[in-house]
C-alpha cells in the first residue's frame, strides 16, 4: 500500500486496514480500487495547488486562499462513499452520518474538524446541485470525477449488471448510453470544481464521443463484451 507523507502512520493505518476494507462490499463500481483512487487523486490535486495559484493572476488567485490540511483531506477522500452500504441514493448524507458517528476519529481531529470532513463527504455527489461548502468537498468531489471514457463506461455497465440484472444486452447498452448523456454529455448534470485538474480536457474529448451516435455504440458494446468475457 502506497506511504502518504505529510500523513501519520496511525491515520494510514486506520484508512488501510478499516476503511478501504468496507468497500469490498459495495457495487463494481465502487470497490476498494476505487477508494484508493480517490485518495490518490484527492491528494494529487491538494499537491497542485499552490503551483496553480502562483502562475494566476492576483484576482484570480484570491478565489482559492483556503488551503486544506492534509490529513483531514485524506479521510474525507477515503470515507466519501461509507454512506453506500445502506444504498445509492442517500450515499453521500448516509457517509456524512458515518463520519460524524465514528468515535476513531476524535483521536486525531477536532468536532469542528469532523464536521468539515462529513461536509465534504456530503457535497461530493455529482447530481448535487449546489457548489461543495469547502475546499474539502471541491477536491473530494473532483478526485471522484476521474474522467477515463473506458473507465466511466465500464463503471456504468457494472452499475447496471449489478442493479439491472434483468436487462438483456441491448437494454443494457441502451441504459449506458443514457446514463452517459444524461450525467457527462453537453448540458449533462455532471460539474467540475477545480481549474487546475486535467479533468476539463478529459471530459470535453468524453462529451465528443458521447455526442457521436455511432462512437458511443461501438464503445459500450465493446466493453460491454469485454466485460462478458471477465465473467
Amino acid at each position: 500500500m502506497k506511504e502518504y507523507i505529510g500523513i501519520r502512520e496511525d491515520i494510514q493505518k486506520f484508512v488501510f486496514d478499516e476503511i478501504v476494507p468496507k468497500y469490498a462490499g459495495f457495487d463494481p463500481a465502487h470497490k476498494e480500487d476505487h477508494a484508493l483512487t480517490v485518495i490518490e487523486q484527492a491528494m494529487l490535486l491538494m499537491d497542485r495547488m499552490s503551483a496553480w495559484r502562483a502562475a494566476q493572476n492576483e484576482e484570480t488567485a484570491s478565489n482559492w486562499q483556503e488551503v486544506p490540511e492534509r490529513e483531514m483531506l485524506f479521510i474525507a477522500a477515503a470515507c466519501h462513499d461509507l454512506g453506500l452500504v445502506n444504498g445509492r441514493e442517500r450515499h453521500h448524507l448516509d457517509s456524512g452520518i458515518i463520519i460524524r458517528n465514528d468515535p476513531r476519529l476524535r483521536q486525531w481531529f477536532t468536532e469542528e474538524d469532523i464536521e468539515t470532513i462529513a461536509q465534504a463527504a456530503e457535497d461530493h455527489r455529482a447530481s448535487g446541485k449546489s457548489a461543495p461548502r469547502s475546499i474539502y468537498g471541491k477536491i473530494v468531489a473532483e478526485a471522484d470525477r476521474v474522467i477515463d471514457g473506458e473507465t466511466i463506461i465500464r463503471r456504468t455497465i457494472q452499475f447496471g449488471f449489478t442493479h439491472y440484472p434483468s436487462l438483456d444486452r441491448e437494454a443494457h447498452i441502451k441504459r449506458a448510453v443514457e446514463h452517459l448523456r444524461e450525467k457527462y454529455g453537453r448540458g449533462g448534470y455532471l460539474k467540475l470544481w477545480i481549474p487546475w485538474s486535467d479533468n476539463a480536457t478529459r471530459l470535453n474529448a468524453l462529451q465528443e464521443m458521447i455526442a457521436d451516435d455511432s462512437a458511443v455504440y461501438r464503445e459500450i458494446v465493446r466493453i460491454y463484451d469485454l466485460l462478458q468475457g471477465e465473467a
